[in-house]
């Protein structure tokens, strides 16, 4: 057979086919899904948490008559589905006119851009918004100023802001917090344990993160069968952590985990991000005596033909492919492949089987190297 030239190639159906995606997310979970899968993925869904709304809570309505009862200094809005929350459990009790009244007669500082654009659709306008979207800084910008005697409303963001505020109490200021909802535990715990073996096998190829507790959440769940260590290993080597920002991704770089982020949070910037990155890491293009051969995810085009794989089997692929035309022994294949256990070596036996009967015509890829081991033959 002639050698055929190596060109860039991709599996039909967009830039993401042949990956897996984790999501953990369950605000908006059902967009961030169909942007992924438009581009070709396989999702797994496992939201790690559940926001909680309280727009019916007596916690609520008792902070929001405090808001009311005097006049406020300052508003910190933290997310947009709080504010808007906020509002409509307001229009709700016939108060929106005068909570917007009480807000606007005050400084309102918004944590980020979602925040922003939900005060302004309320017809308020901000003060100041860090450009890092950490609550931190609005915290330090509270306190470059005289709080002693001032009233300052924080709407939370799923759990008490309990440093936030006590600081602020601290210089004098009379703290009223605003808990519009909570994160409350998953719906469905085995979705979740189940990415995180997936994860552990490297059966997804990325992992999709639009908040920081959604993180927490899911290492919680690594840590209760014990698998934290081994999921933070996995996110630092195969699967790619993608977060809608650096302040969600500070559970993980806090730990040594690289992630990538957008440069503006929002969905469909975090895919595209996703789009590139993915691809770019995960992407092997081979020259073959059949042909180009593009190895993405679990997919396999050769010779015009496009194979998906079942996952043991495109981890032999992969790790061959990493090392083209060198020889793997049984003993370095169990070790990258079967990073969770150690199983006999007839185990990479049997797996190779599987991966010749997946590839078809084109088993003669994989050789059998006599007491050495298995290498993928491509042209060098």
């Amino acid at each position: 057979m002639s050698t055929a030239r190596l060109e860039a190639a991709s599996p039909p159906g967009g830039p993401l086919a042949g990956f897996t995606v984790g999501v953990t997310a369950d605000r908006r979970r059902d967009e961030l899904v169909a942007l992924i899968e438009r581009r070709g993925a396989r999702v797994v869904e496992a939201p790690t948490m559940r926001i909680l709304p309280l727009g019916d809570d007596t916690v609520l309505h008792s902070a929001t008559e405090r808001c009311l009862t005097g006049s406020l200094d300052y508003v910190v809005a933290t997310t947009g589905v709080g504010w808007r929350g906020w509002m409509s459990a307001a229009e709700g009790w016939g108060t929106a006119g005068r909570l917007a009244e009480a807000c606007g007669r005050a400084t309102v500082i918004s944590r980020g851009p979602k925040a922003t654009g939900a005060i302004r659709a309320s017809g308020l306008r901000e003060t100041h918004s860090p450009a890092s979207e950490a609550i931190d800084e609005v915290l330090d910008w509270l306190l470059a100023r005289e709080l002693h005697g001032t009233r300052i409303a924080v709407q939370e963001h799923g759990a008490p802001l309990e440093g936030f505020a006590a600081a602020l109490r601290e210089r004098g200021a009379d703290v009223i917090e605003v808990p519009v909802y909570r994160w409350g535990p998953a719906d469905d715990p085995a979705a979740v344990r189940r990415l995180v073996e997936q994860t552990v096998r490297r059966e997804v190829h990325a992992l999709a993160f639009t908040s920081a507790p959604a993180i927490e959440a899911f290492l919680a769940c690594a840590e209760e069968s014990g698998r934290r260590d081994t999921v933070l290993d996995a996110m630092r080597g195969d699967v790619l952590p993608v977060c809608i920002g650096p302040i969600c991704a500070r559970p993980l770089s806090s730990r040594g985990v690289e992630t990538v982020w957008p440069d503006r949070g929002r969905l469909g910037s975090l895919v595209r991000v996703l789009a590139e990155e993915l691809p770019a890491r995960s992407r092997r293009e081979l020259a073959t005596a059949w042909g180009p051969v593009v190895l993405q995810g679990a997919c396999v085009t050769v010779g015009g033909d496009t194979l998906w794989l079942p996952p043991l089997p495109g981890a032999v692929l992969r790790a061959l492919a990493d090392r083209p035309g060198a020889v793997l022994s049984r003993a370095e294949l169990l070790r990258r492949v079967w990073t969770d256990q150690q199983p006999e070596e007839h185990a990479v036996e049997a797996a190779v089987a599987r991966l010749r009967t997946a590839l078809g015509a084109y088993s003669g890829l994989v050789r059998t190297v006599t007491k050495r081991g298995y290498r993928l033959v491509v042209d060098v």
